[in-house]
């Protein structure tokens, strides 16, 4: 679904259909350590060119939003799991280095190892 921000994300959900004003982040909504979602939180969360840079089905992400100092300039923090080599993912980006290892070409992503 279209966010906020006119971005694709598959953990945004609206439902404005007759009279209902349903707005959330359901990968946010899904974090208890995390502060309430905010329609403005869109514009500084990396998840959907996250994304967009990796389809991996495996790719777990965790995004929590926490408050700077005294309250004000709220931001985004997201951390990756690799659901197939239960590893963390450093570079969600770029995706799983065990993953990349099992398809030739992709290695170079990481380096040799």
């Amino acid at each position: 679904m279209i966010n906020p921000v006119g971005e694709e994300c598959r953990f945004y959900y609206q439902d404005f259909h007759r009279g209902r004003s349903e707005q959330e982040c359901r990968l946010i909504k899904g974090n208890p350590d995390s502060a309430n979602w905010r329609e403005s939180d869109c514009s500084i969360c990396a998840v959907p060119e996250i994304l967009r840079a990796n389809s991996s089905p495996d790719l777990v992400l965790r995004a929590t939003i926490k408050k700077g100092i005294l309250g004000m300039n709220r931001y985004v923090t997201v951390t990756a799991f690799c659901s197939r080599h239960l590893i963390d993912v450093s570079k969600p980006h770029v995706g799983c280095p065990e993953c990349a290892k099992e398809k030739p070409g992709l290695e170079q992503l990481f380096g040799s190892g």
